[in-house]
């Protein structure tokens, strides 16, 4: 299982895959009966999001037992199934784990309450400044200061996200070994991956100070402390296994951080999350705007993190859509007038780059964002803090939700449309969170375009075990200012990968190196049909190609 270059992961948010109780919400029954759908795509790993005891504050991401199962979600029989038969079908399990922070329902931030001194120092707890102001002046990640009162003191407690999820102390080496003891725990049931939660911000200081900008990232982003306690966490939990695949999901990180968070040599992870092309449509930096995505930053970024982790001997791991993300063709391209263009040309482009390619669950048959018409249709905290701050901020009502509508992180977290039936085949019941109103046209049982695009994806998938020179070749960029293609060769002891993706509708030429236009080209994969290479090349709205160049 760990040649992770070879490998294709599947990414399922199980509150929302399938529901077996009609309580609307999904479960690890339903995750065990939907793998035969997914053996059939042909994936290696499955990622779930996290199952285990949450209030559910953050979807899960609020830890109250790390050992444990939420009952919401199943039982040990049940996980024990789920392993048992995703093994059978040859599928791996990748489980999330969330090191940087627990619930305050957690025993350890319960008895600290409690006056408890030794589980006191699990956590950042630190008295106002002489004025009375908070700690430090840091933001949370989902809006508000980042600091919340400590029960029973006149102290505060550090929470980067919400005020229910309290920030562990890493410097403390009881809290580094009880969190060892979990992920160890994790692989004697059987894990075959470990998706990390947010890793890069473990490393606060000890003497945390206010921050010149205000917001605090730089204080406690890819600190130099963090290699060393993910080294540490290798050494102590999966690196005593060979078999055993690591991603790191890394907050506002740098190219030079991840090649030593992911380059064998370090010892500490096999890839990384980075999303910085994932913030080409936030103006000025903020995610809670709308523009149009900068089609020439995100060719820029993708660019920037190929050559920079080939040369630093890194790994990327590739992906457009994941559980905090909008969909992607709704972001990128026309769901609309060209659903499949849309879906196969941005699959094309994300799974021929270098690295680890992640599909997140509905992106192969074409879901989109849901595009509710009410606020109240929305689940998810982070969302809800925005709207309230973009009203505050002096927008109406309609362009606070058209914001939303855009970026929300429920965009993602719609359930699996199974069927064009009730609830698309999720529940028998009413789901946690609406369905997105176009189920009856996209699910895994509509011919076209949803069909078409789970057949593309399988052919993507089985052209990576086929052909080294897209698991293991090199990357480079061709033509990065046009204006309208993302254009790039993989290269691998001789042979040639030609991708060739338009971004847009209408038509767009390319006029080609001459010393490309072989004429033994053939093509790999095409979202258009038959293409023959040529120097002026001529592509359709959204189009994909890709030639292989012996």
């Amino acid at each position: 299982m760990k040649a992770f270059e070879d490998l294709v992961v599947y990414q399922a948010y199980p509150k929302s895959w399938q529901d077996t109780t009609g309580n609307g919400k999904g479960d690890l029954k339903g995750v065990t009966q939907r793998l035969p759908y997914l053996a059939d795509l042909g994936i290696d790993l499955l990622w779930l999001n996290p199952f285990y005891k949450s209030p559910q504050k953050d979807n899960g991401y609020d830890i109250s037992d790390y050992k444990s199962i939420d009952p919401d979600y199943g039982t040990w029989q049940d996980l024990d199934e789920l392993v048992l038969k995703a093994g059978d079908l040859g599928i791996g399990l990748m489980f999330d784990m969330v090191l940087n922070h627990v619930s305050t329902d957690h025993d350890w931030f319960q008895k600290a309450a409690e006056g408890d001194p030794y589980y006191q120092d699990f956590f950042y707890i630190r008295p106002a400044k002489e004025d009375g102001s908070l700690p430090t002046n840091w933001e949370s990640k989902f809006g508000g200061p980042a600091w919340a009162p400590f029960p029973g003191s006149d102290d505060y407690y550090l929470c980067l996200y919400d005020k229910s999820q309290a920030d562990l102390n890493w410097h403390n080496p009881n809290v580094r070994q009880a969190l060892y003891d979990v992920v160890n725990f994790w692989i004697d049931k059987g894990v075959k991956g470990f998706r990390f939660d947010v890793l890069n911000v473990i490393g606060k200081d000890l003497d945390l100070k206010d921050a010149e900008d205000g917001v605090g990232k730089k204080e406690y982003t890819d600190t130099p402390i963090v290699h060393e306690w993910i080294r540490e966490l290798n050494q102590e939990s999966f690196g005593r296994r060979d078999d055993l695949v690591t991603v790191g999901e890394m907050s506002s990180t740098t190219i030079e951080d991840s090649i030593k968070y992911s380059n064998p040599d370090y010892q500490e992870l096999d890839m990384v999350f980075s999303f910085h092309h994932l913030k080409v449509d936030y103006k000025n930096g903020d995610k809670w705007t709308q523009m149009d995505f900068d089609f020439q930053e995100l060719k820029r970024v993708l660019n920037d993190w190929q050559v920079g982790l080939t040369q630093g001997g890194g790994w990327n791991a590739l992906f457009w859509n994941n559980h905090d993300q909008p969909r992607a063709n709704s972001r990128f391209g026309d769901p609309k007038n060209y659903p499949y263009e849309t879906a196969t040309m941005l699959a094309t482009t994300i799974h021929l780059l270098r690295g680890t390619p992640y599909i997140y669950q509905g992106e192969e048959i074409g879901m989109t964002n849901p595009n509710f018409d009410s606020i109240d249709d929305y689940q998810d905290v982070e969302s809800h803090n925005a709207y309230k701050a973009l009203l505050d901020r002096g927008l109406n009502p309609d362009q606070a939700l058209g914001i939303i509508q855009d970026k929300s992180r429920d965009n993602g977290r719609t359930p699996m449309q199974w069927t064009g039936g009730d609830q698309a085949g999720f529940t028998t019941g009413q789901p946690w969170l609406n369905l997105a109103p176009n189920y009856k046209e996209v699910n895994t049982q509509v011919p076209d375009p949803s069909q078409k695009i789970f057949a593309y994806y399988q052919k993507l998938i089985s052209l990576r075990k086929d052909y080294k020179v897209i698991s293991h070749g090199d990357y480079q960029g061709i033509q990065l200012d046009h204006d309208r293609i993302f254009a790039y060769l993989r290269i691998y002891q001789g042979q040639k990968l030609l991708v060739l993706n338009h971004f847009y509708p209408g038509q767009a030429n390319i006029s080609l190196d001459p010393d490309l236009v072989d004429q033994s080209a053939k093509v790999l994969i095409s979202n258009s049909g038959d293409r023959t290479l040529q120097e002026d090349f001529t592509m359709g709205p959204y189009e994909s190609v890709a030639f292989l160049i012996d």
